[in-house]
């Protein structure tokens, strides 16, 4: 089976986590700030926060934002449901904008006739979350225009996207967002095994975020409420979680980071290879925006011209081809049909759904892969 995804392990990534085990620190010690310390430079932003996995990560981003009841959190429904169950976490109800058919990334137009009238209805989202779907930024500058206007903030979901650009410089920067968050997960672009970060430009949220990932606890003497007792006094000052990251995972972050670029380069080449190999066919291809480039964590097509998309998926899967589907429109997930959503809401993401198939992508596949990826679809398509 060739699957849609998958890490990429080499010695030098063994190595790091074995220094880290006989090392004196296994989770919070001087794997992590490095680690971080190397995506903030390469990202150009203030301050990066390492969590225990992204949607770690989406919920302490709303709390650093005190998103809470009777508060809305608006994101995308072609994504995975943790982009609207940090909304949730907080108690802030969650609604959705439908997405473009072009980059089945959140639609700017719809968000912006949603926003207006919103408006109206004194009902405007306290948080919006695009999502940067498959690696490829969405309309990052006039969503940021729009919360400008109606005073909304802005966490970029880039899970997907580590590494990517947008308008010339790294997703992650903050030009375009309050708060953006990357994932770790193996088939991420690298990975910690499970992890997630936070990057933002200012000095009180990467504050309130780290204290929000340990417990809300600080040992900060500033920050406490009347004198310290003692070098080992802390306090905690707010409701908080264990989300930390440990060094043993952040030691081979790290070390995957040093690869960032080539596997970036080869997922790029695979994603220009398949462009080639499947323009002949029925087939809906990625869209490439003129102003980003993407990190290709994920490469999708859309069944065209009347074929079955079931029949070409399960195709595929009985050829050996570990297709999979993302995503599921979270709108139609049970829990969020008993908040009252309903099949028709978002006909756009439904349309996606109805036609989308991931095909394998991830840096280790081969050329000679991904040709029976292609043979295998091509049969498929034929059958």
């Amino acid at each position: 089976m060739i699957p849609y995804g998958r890490q990429q392990i080499d010695q030098a990534d063994i190595d790091a986590v074995v220094a880290t085990l006989q090392s004196d620190w296994l989770t919070q010690g001087p794997a992590i700030a490095r680690f971080e310390r190397a995506i903030a430079e390469h990202c150009e932003a203030r301050h990066a926060v390492a969590v225990c996995n992204a949607t770690a990560a989406l919920h302490i981003a709303c709390l650093a934002l005190d998103l809470g009841p009777g508060e809305l959190l608006w994101t995308t429904p072609n994504t995975f449901v943790a982009s609207a169950n940090c909304g949730r976490y907080c108690g802030a109800d969650v609604d959705f904008v439908d997405i473009d058919p072009r980059t089945w990334n959140m639609c700017p137009q719809q968000l912006a006739r949603k926003l207006e009238a919103a408006a109206l209805a004194g009902r405007l989202p306290k948080i919006v979350v695009p999502v940067a779907f498959s690696g490829q930024s969405c309309d990052m500058a006039r969503i940021r225009e729009l919360s400008r206007q109606y005073g909304f903030y802005v966490i970029e979901d880039a899970s997907h996207a580590v590494g990517a650009s947008y308008r010339g410089r790294p997703v992650g920067c903050g030009d375009y967002a309050d708060m953006t968050i990357f994932s770790f997960h193996p088939v991420k672009i690298i990975t910690t095994g499970e992890g997630g970060l936070i990057l933002t430009n200012r000095d009180d949220l990467a504050e309130r975020l780290a204290r929000l990932r340990s417990h809300g606890i600080t040992r900060d003497a500033a920050l406490m409420q009347g004198e310290s007792d003692g070098p080992w006094y802390y306090q905690q000052l707010e409701l908080g979680y264990n989300y930390r990251m440990t060094d043993i995972q952040a030691a081979l972050g790290y070390s995957q980071w040093q690869r960032l670029e080539t596997f970036l380069a080869r997922r790029r080449a695979l994603a220009a290879r398949y462009d080639v190999l499947l323009t002949d066919l029925p087939l809906q291809l990625p869209h490439r925006q003129a102003d980003a480039e993407s990190a290709w964590h994920l490469y999708v097509v859309r069944v065209q011209g009347g074929l079955d998309h079931r029949k070409v998926f399960d195709a595929l899967r009985m050829a050996g081809i570990g297709v999979n589907l993302h995503y599921i429109p979270v709108h139609t997930q049970p829990y969020y049909q008993s908040l009252g959503f309903k099949q028709g809401d978002y006909p756009e993401a439904e349309r996606y759904y109805a036609e989308a198939i991931s095909l394998p992508m991830y840096a280790a596949l081969q050329d000679g892969e991904q040709d029976q990826v292609v043979a295998a679809l091509r049969q498929a398509i034929a059958a």
